[in-house]
């Protein structure tokens, strides 16, 4: 499943060829895709047609477009957006760019027609092999700390469907004291809690396992057990895991994850424990072990990762 890097990486390439831009229509090839829409396929599409987005932004590992309000300029912020497209990738889906007379996508489900007063017509391909993503319209609440709702949002606000996803580690309003309350109290293992897209967002299993062998930490260490030292240190690593991530465009093991141009990133190089089972740790030469883990796998060095008492 896509996390925080690579859908920030999406966000990132859909931002500047939809903010501003009008939707002239919308065809949606397999009802599947709007599970997440209260209504049918022909509501989705009056919802959304003749109207011009505001922003790309994101919380984790959702992404939304809001819309502008009738007759607001483009950089208004003063007269919030009510609603938004708001999309999950599930698995495997895809937001792709592609000119407007572009063929049809393998897997493809949704796709929205624009026009941009700078870049022309185009089209927002949605594509779904897995078929566990989705679009819908959604309103838009505002946040409970006033700040903005995610990574490329200006106003504070964030759609239901997203409301009950914490910031991430990389958000400027993500609270490090409420982080280390949330640990202290938690009997979990700590990588279960780092999975907890409610207690921080967008890591996933890969980012879980880098960070964790990063910090040092066992993955079945309990939350509550960890020092507030060991707890900074950890969200140290989380970031500087993330951010590599994302410097490096994702991490991509198959065709299924790719950019809004259909390119795969390339962070898969430079894991040091997930996926590396019985390769020789990074660290101290050891290998890599590979345990189930909620019907996943955790990879991590016993040596340097030491199992609690």
């Amino acid at each position: 499943m896509p996390e925080l890097p690579e859908v920030e990486v999406v966000r990132a390439g859909l931002e500047p060829a939809v903010t501003g831009a009008l939707v002239l229509g919308a065809d949606v090839r397999d009802i599947r895709a709007l599970t997440r829409h209260p209504g049918d396929a022909a509501s989705f599409e009056r919802a959304v047609v003749g109207r011009r987005f505001a922003a790309a932004a994101r919380r984790g590992k959702f992404l939304w477009l809001p819309f502008q309000r009738a007759g607001a300029a483009r950089d208004e912020d003063s007269v919030l957006p009510a609603d938004a497209v708001v999309a999950h990738l599930g698995m495997s889906g895809q937001l792709l760019l592609r000119a407007v007379d572009a063929p049809p996508e393998r897997h493809e489900r949704i796709r929205i027609h624009l026009t941009h007063p700078e870049h022309g017509e185009l089209a927002v391909v949605f594509a779904d092999q897995r078929t566990f993503g989705s679009l819908a319209v959604d309103d838009l609440i505002p946040t409970p700390d006033g700040a903005p709702g995610g990574w490329g949002a200006s106003a504070a606000q964030v759609p239901t469907q997203v409301a009950h996803i914490a910031r991430d580690p990389l958000d400027p309003a993500f609270s490090e004291s409420s982080f280390r309350a949330r640990l202290g109290r938690t009997e979990s293992a700590i990588k279960r809690v780092l999975l907890d897209q409610t207690v921080a967002s967008g890591i996933g299993n890969i980012y879980a396992d880098e960070s964790l062998w990063s910090a040092r930490i066992h993955p079945e260490t309990p939350a509550s057990s960890l020092s507030t030292r060991a707890v900074n240190r950890l969200l140290h690593d989380v970031r500087i895991v993330l951010e590599r991530a994302l410097a490096e465009g994702g991490t991509s093991f198959d065709a299924q994850y790719v950019n809004v141009n259909g390119q795969a990133g390339y962070f898969a190089h430079s894991l040091r424990a997930y996926g590396r089972t019985g390769e020789p740790c990074p660290r101290c030469g050891r290998p890599i072990v590979r345990v189930s883990f909620t019907n996943r796998s955790s990879h991590y060095c016993a040596h340097c990762q030491r199992r609690p008492r």
